[in-house]
């Protein structure tokens, strides 16, 4: 399998990450126009399961070192197994509420709240369980981005009392508790693996590679009952049924797969990174995707377009800080 043999490629594939974490809420955004996030969201877990097996059998079944793909599936020990598939139940309940913010209140507001939040409290769970770069600096980075978050509530806030939308209030309160889940779940899929030692890893543990499959195959039966659940009794709007889902065009499917594909190649890049970077500095560059989201909202979707002046200048200043925030967080996986 392909193993990452340096601190630069980590940290690059975890910009990877970053850029595909904080882009594939464009797909949903493109699909809303047609299309209930509910509905999309059943291709979007089909195209994470569907990119995991494709990468399995392709990167992690090439080169010579570890070991391959389907070898490490059939070695896995149950305790293993279920660790990684409870990570993608924990994902996927919160990915869905995370879908359902960004539905109510954009990508700029859903991300920077929800998945700020989770960066915030998943370094602190991932740090102490796997200590890796200099805390002072990492913890440092960590607090810059706490403020980056409280200004996009104030600005959300802002805006929410001026045009008088309860929506986005709404959207606010489900991206906190997306957050709040999604800090979780990381640590269960990186307690699965091997990281220390990816060219021979540990009897009973799993190479990256296999860990995303099962992690995959986690959210995508769970998907059953949580997706159903929001479909049923949705946040805002009518239910919507499975008639309506094997009644959408080929095209607008494909939107959906694309998201996946796009969040599972992020995903997939900071699994082989986290071996090199630590997870914690793996996953906090990770979740740096909210500055990403929180710009494609911005400029591209125009979420704050007619905003006063200073909820601007709050804005401006959430970008400085997470910006901040994630230069220390890769300083600090150097000491």
């Amino acid at each position: 399998m392909f193993i990452v043999e340096s601190y630069g490629l980590a940290v690059a594939l975890c910009w990877v990450t970053m850029l595909c974490w904080g882009s594939w809420g464009n797909t949903q955004k493109l699909a809303a126009k047609t299309w209930r996030y509910e509905l999309f969201y059943w291709d979007y877990v089909i195209g994470i399961l569907l990119f995991s097996l494709v990468w399995g059998l392709t990167l992690g079944s090439t080169g010579e070192a570890g070991r391959g793909f389907i070898q490490d599936l059939l070695q896995v020990s149950p305790e293993n197994f279920w660790s990684a598939f409870l990570g993608g139940v924990i994902f996927n309940a919160s990915n869905i509420l995370l879908s359902a913010s960004m539905s109510l209140a954009g990508m700029s507001v859903a991300f920077p709240i929800g998945v700020g939040l989770a960066l915030v409290l998943g370094v602190f769970v991932n740090y102490f369980s796997v200590p890796k770069g200099d805390p002072v600096i990492l913890f440092l980075g960590v607090f810059l981005i706490v403020l980056a978050i409280i200004c996009n509530g104030i600005a959300s806030g802002k805006v929410s009392k001026a045009s008088g939308q309860t929506t986005r209030k709404k959207g606010i309160l489900i991206a906190v508790c997306a957050g709040v889940l999604m800090a979780f779940f990381y640590r269960f899929v990186a307690a699965a693996m091997d990281l220390e030692n990816l060219e021979s890893p540990t009897a009973g543990m799993m190479t990256p590679y296999s860990a995303l499959f099962v992690f995959a195959i986690g959210i995508f039966i769970s998907n059953f009952l949580f997706n159903t659940l929001v479909m049923k009794k949705p946040f805002v709007g009518q239910p919507v049924s499975y008639s309506q889902y094997f009644k959408g065009n080929f095209n607008t499917h494909m939107v959906g797969i694309l998201g996946g594909i796009i969040w599972a190649l992020g995903t997939a890049c900071s699994y082989i990174a986290a071996g090199k970077a630590g997870a914690a500095i793996s996953y906090a560059l990770g979740q740096g995707a909210t500055m990403v989201a929180a710009l494609w909202g911005l400029f591209i979707w125009k979420e704050f377009k007619g905003a006063s002046k200073s909820t601007n200048l709050l804005l401006t200043l959430m970008l400085i800080l997470f910006i901040s925030g994630l230069v220390l967080i890769i300083v600090s996986g150097g000491n």
